[in-house]
């Protein structure tokens, strides 16, 4: 991972670890946001794996962008923490396939302790109720 990438990587880490909002809203998604370090890791890994093809690249890439991008449906910087939840929807929404053309590469890459094919699943199964129905649609026409 370059430095640069493995900055944001601690940086976004360490600031939801140490988010210590009293907020039902933070709460609800706590579980979901800590997984946000993690996935980023692992696109980035996939991108640099020569095992992965080309388009899957590109597809990985634009959620690799997505991520770091101050702009997107749910800026970071208006939404503090919560804003992170479409990034993850939308590694779970171009993981979802790779982790089946690619065991392997994901198997090398993921540093999560839960099954990332069960977190995925659960990630895209409650993408409504993580970024609301108006943001999943656009997510879709943009990534699905």
């Amino acid at each position: 991972m370059s430095d640069k990438n493995m900055d944001f990587y601690r940086r976004l880490r360490r600031r939801i670890t140490e988010q210590s909002l009293n907020s039902p809203a933070f709460d609800r998604v706590r579980e979901f946001l800590l997984l946000a370090p993690d996935l980023f890791y692992l696109l980035i890994m996939l991108l640099k794996d020569e095992t992965v093809e080309r388009g899957d690249k590109l597809r990985i890439g634009a959620a690799v962008a997505y991520f770091i991008s101050p702009i997107d449906l749910l800026p970071e910087a208006f939404l503090g923490l919560l804003g992170l939840a479409d990034d993850i929807v939308v590694a779970a929404m171009i993981l979802n396939p790779v982790i089946h053309k690619y065991p392997d590469a994901v198997d090398r890459h993921w540093a999560g302790e839960r099954d990332l094919l069960e977190l995925v699943k659960e990630i895209l199964h409650r993408a409504d109720q993580l970024v609301g129905q108006r943001v999943l649609s656009a997510l879709r026409r943009l990534f699905g």
